[in-house]
C-alpha cells in the first residue's frame, strides 16, 4: 500500500513540474536491506525551493502516530530524528505526504516538516484536521494532482 502511495507522489510531483514548465525530478529511492534510507522520494531541481525530501505514510483511520506509523532504528533513534538530521546535512526542504485510508475516500497531503516537528515535540500524534491546512494532493482519474508546492494562508 505504502509503495503504491510513492509511486503516486512520485508520478503527481513530475506531473506538476510538467504543467509548471519547470524544471525537476522526483524519484523514488530503492529499499535496500543493509542501507540506510532516510526518506521515500528525492525532489531535485536547480530551483531551491524544489530541492526536497519526501517522507511518505499511507495510514488507516484520521491520526497519524508518531510511535505506531514510525520506527526507531537499531540505535534507538526516532525515524522523525533521523530525517531532520539528513534534511539539516543536505539543505533540503523536508515534507510529510500522508494519504488516509479508510473513510468515503482516500484523502492526502503535504505538511511542511517544520509543522511535523512541531506537532512532534508536543503531541503523540497528528489529526487529519491538522492536515487538511497543509498542500493538498487532489484525487482524480489520473491520480494525484498537485496544485502549488506552498500551503495556502489559514482562515
Amino acid at each position: 500500500m505504502a509503495n503504491e502511495f510513492e509511486r503516486a507522489v512520485v508520478i503527481c510531483i513530475n506531473r506538476y513540474f510538467t504543467e509548471h514548465r519547470t524544471k525537476g525530478f522526483a524519484y523514488r529511492l530503492k529499499q535496500a536491506h543493509f542501507n540506510t534510507q532516510y526518506v521515500d522520494i528525492i525532489v531535485d531541481s536547480l530551483d531551491p525551493s524544489f530541492y526536497l525530501a519526501i517522507e511518505c505514510k499511507s495510514v488507516k483511520g484520521k491520526r497519524l502516530s508518531f510511535t505506531s506509523n514510525f520506527h526507531k532504528d537499531k540505535d534507538n533513534v526516532h525515524q522523525i530524528d533521523n530525517i531532520s538530521g539528513f534534511l539539516k546535512y543536505t539543505g533540503r526542504h523536508g515534507f510529510l505526504a500522508v494519504e488516509f485510508r479508510g473513510g468515503q475516500k482516500n484523502e492526502a497531503y503535504l505538511m511542511p516538516w517544520d509543522m511535523v516537528l512541531a506537532f512532534f515535540a508536543s503531541q503523540a500524534s497528528i489529526p487529519i484536521d491538522e492536515f487538511r491546512k497543509c498542500i493538498p494532493l487532489e484525487r482524480t482519474p489520473y491520480g494525484y494532482h498537485l496544485d502549488s508546492l506552498v500551503p495556502s494562508p489559514s482562515d
